[in-house]
């Protein structure tokens, strides 16, 4: 820190004026008060800045002294991360005690811990982005040492292998030295080659999802859903099964609770990859709703800043934020304390473009060493009330290319996941279906098609019956009834609770799928002949919805086995 004479003049809750600065820029890291506690320049009048702390300001007053950085906000970032649990401000949690006194200096790589490296080989000029050698830090994940962005030149000399800590040089490069963990700010997007177009799908096991609303690898997607939707439930399940090769889940201000299911569950889920804890490729952001307000408001840019330094390594990153709500409210609360001039819901004005630009960092790239990364973003809104029209919830939806929306009737009629088929869409679903063609998989837009299309017209099907009657409708529409049902039942319910059904392999979703409409179709084939609806609706078709939960998670010879099952009672009524 940089000595000065600048002092306390005003303290407003987590927002504090300071007098005296000869030379602070905006969102500067400085200390201020006897505990020096961390805080973030946000207004600069002069020598007078307002600083928004990151901890607890009780105890502070005017005239206590503050120092200035001269640098932004940055992560530490370098071997030593994942399976980490981190606040706001990517300060190492775990092996911390039970209550963390204020002002505590809690690092987030370990000073003392020393990482086996393995150097590459030929190296003599060197870039941003090249491979100077490995790491040894998890099984299902290479740590790859690169040279940081900004350095390049001839390679003078490279540290054999051994074993070193974060803070030990082990190459100079054009007269820089480079060790295995680099500091970043965190509110600056790491620079790649170029942006890639999201094609490839981002398999998450839930079928509701993966089948009808798909997101890219690279993409972004919005989970909005008031209390009780299960939310929360979705993106650990998001977490647990998808298959993306490194987990950075932000708990934005949610309940203390739910993030001790997440800590207190991934540890004990075994990756498929490995066999192993699927914590070890997993960094969890814990910044909960009794945690500083506006070490909130840091943390999903920490997050994503987590997850770039990992697609630069060429690997698929998901950043799950729980909630972006919580974190709009942060910004709420910085904004009437210092002033500006309140918007929609007292927002502030610049909240689309901060939505906007925390979305914009997901993508997929190629990196400054020639591979090919994506962080695919997935952030929680919490609307109050349930309330899809307010600002936070609107503005995700703008910004974001696909929404899924949780339906509070879905999910007070146990049908989960709560993804109203009405109210969620996709805007990757026509590249994920070129991509399905490509790959051999001709039919799925065409299927996605057809079970949209017929989950549409049996819900307007349904507000006629319950005014009519289902008897008073024509036997064809009756089919378009037991058709909606099926796929509710069979296709778009999965539990997380059971071992068969908790995710599903895209081959197990597309027999389904298959499955359910050539059994609507067989049932529209004989009301075409002549056949009763009502003689078609009492034929037992139980072997077709219980097939998602009876059998394996890529069982498809048993799913299709059912259709054994069911045709004979479907031919006797012919």
């Amino acid at each position: 820190m940089v000595v000065t004479d600048a002092r306390v003049i005003r303290v407003n809750g987590p927002v504090v004026d300071v007098e005296g600065f000869d030379d602070v820029s905006m969102l500067e890291l400085v200390e201020v008060g006897e505990a020096h506690l961390p805080g973030e320049v946000i207004a600069v009048d002069g020598p007078r800045a307002t600083v928004q702390v990151y901890e607890y300001t009780g105890g502070l007053e005017p005239g206590q002294p503050a120092a200035a950085s001269g640098a932004p906000l940055s992560a530490h970032l370098g071997p030593g991360l994942l399976g980490g649990i981190f606040d706001g401000m990517l300060r190492r949690l775990d092996g911390a005690s039970d209550w963390i006194s204020v002002g505590a200096r809690l690092e987030t790589l370990s000073a003392d811990r020393r990482w086996a490296f393995e150097p590459a080989a030929g190296l003599e000029q060197a870039g941003p982005g090249t491979r100077l050698g490995s790491v040894d830090e998890a099984v299902a994940v290479e740590h790859r040492v690169l040279v940081p962005p900004g350095v390049a030149g001839p390679v003078e000399w490279l540290a054999p292998a051994g074993e070193y800590t974060v803070e030990q040089p082990i190459a100079r490069i054009g007269g820089t030295e480079i060790r295995l963990a680099h500091h970043w700010p965190v509110r600056r997007s790491r620079p790649v080659t170029e942006r890639l177009p999201g094609s490839a799908p981002l398999t998450t096991g839930q079928r509701v999802l993966d089948l009808f609303f798909p997101v890219a690898r690279g993409s972004t997607a919005g989970v909005p859903g008031g209390f009780g939707t299960g939310k929360t439930v979705l993106l650990q399940q998001i977490a647990k099964w998808c298959d993306a090769d490194v987990i950075v889940y932000v708990g934005c201000g949610e309940r203390g609770n739910e993030m001790a299911d997440v800590l207190h569950e991934l540890p004990r889920l075994e990756d498929p990859r490995t066999g192993r804890p699927l914590m070890e490729r997993t960094v969890l952001i814990a910044n909960t709703s009794n945690m500083p307000v506006l070490a909130r408001e840091a943390s999903i840019h920490t997050g994503v800043t987590v997850g770039e330094f990992f697609r630069d390594m060429g690997y698929d990153v998901v950043l799950i934020a729980d909630s972006t709500s919580r974190w709009a409210e942060a910004l709420r609360e910085v904004a009437s304390r210092t002033g500006q001039l309140p918007a929609e819901e007292g927002y502030p004005a610049g909240l689309a473009s901060q939505l906007a630009s925390f979305y914009e960092r997901g993508g997929a790239v190629r990196t400054l060493g020639g591979a090919t990364g994506s962080v695919t973003i997935i952030g929680a809104v919490s609307p109050p009330g349930g309330d899809l029209t307010e600002p936070v919830s609107s503005h995700t939806r703008r910004f974001t290319r696909c929404t899924w929306s949780l339906d509070r009737d879905l999910a007070y009629a146990r049908h989960y996941p709560a993804v109203s088929w009405r109210e969620s869409f996709s805007r990757d679903a026509e590249a994920v279906a070129r991509w399905h063609f490509l790959h051999e998989e001709r039919e799925w837009g065409e299927r996605r098609e057809r079970a949209l299309s017929l989950l549409a017209e049996a819900d307007r099907l349904e507000s006629i019956a319950q005014l009519v009657g289902t008897a008073s409708l024509p036997d064809a529409e009756r089919i378009v009834l037991l058709g909606g049902r099926l796929l509710r039942e069979a296709v778009l319910q999965q539990s997380s609770l059971s071992e068969n059904d908790a995710h599903c392999e895209p081959a197990k979703q597309a027999a389904l799928l298959a499955l359910v409409l050539h059994v609507i179709d067989r049932c529209r084939e004989l009301v075409e002949h002549g056949v009763r609806a009502s003689a078609i609706e009492e034929v037992d078709f139980s072997a077709v919805t219980r097939a998602r939960d009876a059998t394996a998670p890529g069982a498809v010879a048993e799913v299709e086995s059912v259709l054994d099952r069911i045709g004979p009672r479907l031919r006797a009524l012919e």
